[in-house]
């Protein structure tokens, strides 16, 4: 049992990671990122190419990757969700499952469909108290923690972080103060670029490389983000943790083919229960 819930902490903080890239683009934008599984998959991809084709160590090829995904998010915003910013939910939504679609096509037609690994040294793991701890764990607890830090630092004291919570709050009256809006969108897809890269190599590292990567985490993804309360990015680290302890436990009682399906009955329930999640707000209509 401590073991299962020593996994689930871990897979909680790994889901950590795009949950609190969808809430940042949902807060920010108001509309429920659909490709975020496409970029954790495209942002896998990337760190692949750069340390296995051009040999770079994972600790060099991950940052590449990121950079690199920031600056297709950025593409992508600009191309697409700029123009239709004023746009209903529905086609914001319908817009961001085409993006989803482009992305793991074009994976899938310069990779091909097979699964592939990441260049790593295999290392045996570690023990303490019967409780078994790889390194890639390790790595997924240090590598969270620290973006997480990094994310409250930029939202709570930078200049940056009060631009993205002012225009998340009111948009017009932001813009009225003198806000970039435009750049402060720009930002939120960069930061969200390079979560969910860092979440594609952890998760890689942990296993494999496919073009279900990402897809494979939609479900538990969109589950912390709104669990914890969506567009909260702090109450999608708290969804993100019950949903990787939940999935974890539950494996000791029903088979893990049933752990996205566990992820959604918990979900339904918090809908039930608190309808703005556990850290939401009712938004109140005038």
């Amino acid at each position: 049992m401590m073991q299962a819930l020593l996994n689930g902490l871990v897979s909680g903080l790994l889901i950590a990671l795009p949950a609190i890239a969808l809430s940042l683009t949902y807060g920010i934008l108001n509309f429920a990122n659909f490709s975020i599984g496409a970029m954790i998959t495209t942002g896998a991809y990337l760190a692949y190419l750069v340390n296995t084709t051009l040999g770079a160590p994972i600790l060099v090829a991950a940052p590449i990757a990121a950079v690199l995904l920031a600056l297709i998010a950025i593409v992508i915003q600009r191309g697409i969700y700029r123009q239709i910013r004023n746009a209903d939910h529905i086609t914001l939504l319908v817009a961001s499952m085409g993006v989803a679609f482009v992305l793991e096509n074009v994976i899938r037609f310069f990779f091909g469909a097979d699964v592939r690994t990441l260049d790593v040294a295999v290392a045996r793991p570690l023990s303490w108290n019967g409780l078994r701890l790889n390194h890639e764990q390790l790595l997924i607890v240090t590598v969270t923690l620290s973006a997480m830090a990094l994310v409250a630092i930029v939202l709570k004291r930078t200049r940056l972080g009060r631009a993205m919570r002012a225009i998340s709050d009111d948009p017009e009256l932001a813009e009225v103060r003198g806000i970039e809006r435009a750049r402060t969108v720009d930002w939120t897809w960069a930061i969200s670029g390079v979560l969910t890269t860092l979440a594609g190599v952890l998760i890689a590292l942990d296993g494999i490389v496919d073009p279900l990567i990402g897809t494979n985490y939609l479900v538990s993804v969109f589950a912390a983000a709104v669990i914890g309360g969506i567009g909260n990015p702090f109450g999608a680290v708290a969804g993100a943790l019950i949903i990787g302890i939940v999935e974890e436990t539950s494996a000791l009682a029903v088979s893990t083919t049933y752990r996205q399906g566990i992820s959604f009955v918990v979900l339904a329930l918090v809908l039930l229960l608190r309808p703005q999640g556990l850290f939401g707000f009712a938004r109140i209509k005038r």
